[in-house]
């Protein structure tokens, strides 16, 4: 069922609009499996779909690290009555190639995480 879409760019959204919690930012970042699947468990639970794919990452110009460079992304997908225990997520390094591609580059590995069973694009 399609039912809503989040922007939560901010860690408060992601804590305010997805439930996730304030310590899994702070002990793992936000942009981490811990945090996307948060993300992708919160979506579900505010809302009445069946799926939900939750990004998050680093698409530049600036916020990279050496740890977490600029074209760092995490997905996680998360299936309404699915055992909350696995967790089907995937993390990318597209490199600095630009925030737009970088942008595009996430669209096409969530859309593979809907449509193929959780196996993410090439």
């Amino acid at each position: 069922m399609l039912d809503r879409g989040f922007v939560t760019y901010s860690n408060e959204a992601k804590v305010d609009q997805l439930g996730v919690h304030l310590d899994l930012i702070e002990t793992f970042g936000a942009v981490s499996v811990a945090v996307a699947w948060a993300m992708a468990r919160g979506a579900l639970e505010h809302s009445k779909a069946d799926i939900a794919v939750a990004i998050t990452g680093i698409a530049g110009p600036g916020g990279g690290s050496d740890k977490k460079p600029v074209g760092t992304v995490v997905f996680a997908r998360a299936r309404r009555g699915e055992d909350p225990n696995e967790i089907v997520s995937d993390q990318r390094d597209f490199g600095d190639i630009g925030r737009t591609d970088i942008r595009l580059q996430a669209v096409r590995v969530a859309l593979g995480l809907l449509v193929a069973e959780g196996a993410p694009t090439p």
